[in-house]
């Protein structure tokens, strides 16, 4: 993926239906879920701008302003990778599942997005997430205030009170790119769904 949410994932029309694990796929559902916004079954361009408006309010950024612009294209780019995918303004979670399964063979484009989405959720530019920082970016994905006292540690391994670059990074290729139930990563945007029943 590259900076600013893209990945350079081309077109997956044509590709076979994606291998994903039921373990994957309710990963990977739960976060379609939150950022479809109008609840239609579908990613639109729309449903990006709202996510994108949620995180810019709960950071107090303004419009026109330096942090408004960076973390709406981080949103944006996301969109624009993922609608070149699907070759559609309407994605669904197959098209997403179909990107996913071709992402842990691309382990170093994963990890730019995480440098990307790093960059944005460090609000105060310290180099470390915060606790209320991570908090804040569920909360702009759930779109509700959210509880994220237990979650936080389970990302954080080393028990220090923060997520390094370093830390981050990992988690967020093994929720994309990984399959381990008992991995951290899997925590990375909140309470993992159970898998459906089979």
């Amino acid at each position: 993926m590259a900076r600013g949410g893209q990945c350079g994932v081309r077109d997956t029309r044509d590709s076979m239906d994606a291998m994903a694990t039921d373990f994957q796929r309710s990963k990977i559902v739960t976060v379609f879920d939150a950022m479809d916004a109008d609840r239609d079954g579908l990613l639109r361009a729309a449903d990006f701008t709202a996510l994108a408006s949620r995180w810019t309010t709960l950071r107090g950024a303004a419009p026109g302003s330096r942090e408004h612009r960076r973390l709406t294209e981080v949103m944006t780019g996301w969109w624009a990778e993922l609608s070149a995918a699907a070759a559609s303004d309407a994605v669904t979670a197959d098209d997403v599942l179909r990107v996913v399964d071709l992402l842990p063979g691309m382990v170093n484009a994963v990890a730019e997005t995480a440098e990307a989405m790093f960059t944005a959720i460090d609000a105060d530019g310290d180099g470390r997430i915060s606790p209320a920082e991570y908090r804040q970016l569920i909360e702009a994905w759930n779109g509700r205030p959210t509880d994220t006292s237990e979650i936080f540690p389970r990302l954080d391994a080393n028990g220090d009170g923060h997520l390094s670059r370093t830390e981050f990074t990992e988690l967020w290729i093994e929720f994309w790119a990984g399959d381990d139930p008992s991995h951290p990563g899997t925590w990375i945007f909140g309470a993992p769904a159970a898998p459906a029943a089979t």
